[in-house]
């Protein structure tokens, strides 16, 4: 007798290794990120998306305040062309990273959404910087 678990049945190896690498092209999570910012290996460019009310509250180390709604090629145009964004947002029940992310996305420049946002990085134990 098979379980919800089992069916449909697991995808195939080689399906898994594409999707799980495909993931990864464009997630990263909480841990990975403060591991960067705490032994100084920051290769990106941090930018909360959340309203400024919500910044002035708590934000990570390092994060620059840049809401969605404000990422175009004008307010980028001092970064680099190849600069890594890595976005994040209140949490899994925001959708603020996705639409930076698809916003950076559509101006041709490489993101990460930090998946779990302000949340996970709570519950990972981490610090907020406050305002």
């Amino acid at each position: 007798m098979s379980s919800a678990v089992s069916r449909p049945a697991a995808a195939s190896s080689a399906a898994a290794e594409a999707h799980f690498a495909a993931l990864l092209a464009f997630e990263t999570d909480c841990w990975d990120v403060n591991h960067a910012i705490s032994n100084g290996r920051r290769d990106f460019v941090l930018l909360d998306v959340r309203g400024e009310a919500q910044y002035q509250q708590g934000h990570l180390p390092e994060a620059l305040h840049f809401p969605h709604t404000r990422l175009n090629a004008d307010s980028l145009a001092d970064y680099p062309p190849d600069t890594l964004f890595v976005v994040y947002c209140a949490g899994p029940h925001c959708n603020g990273a996705d639409k930076a992310a698809l916003r950076l996305a559509r101006l041709g420049r490489p993101v990460k959404k930090m998946i779990g946002g302000v949340t996970g990085w709570l519950d990972e134990g981490f610090s907020l910087i406050r305002e």
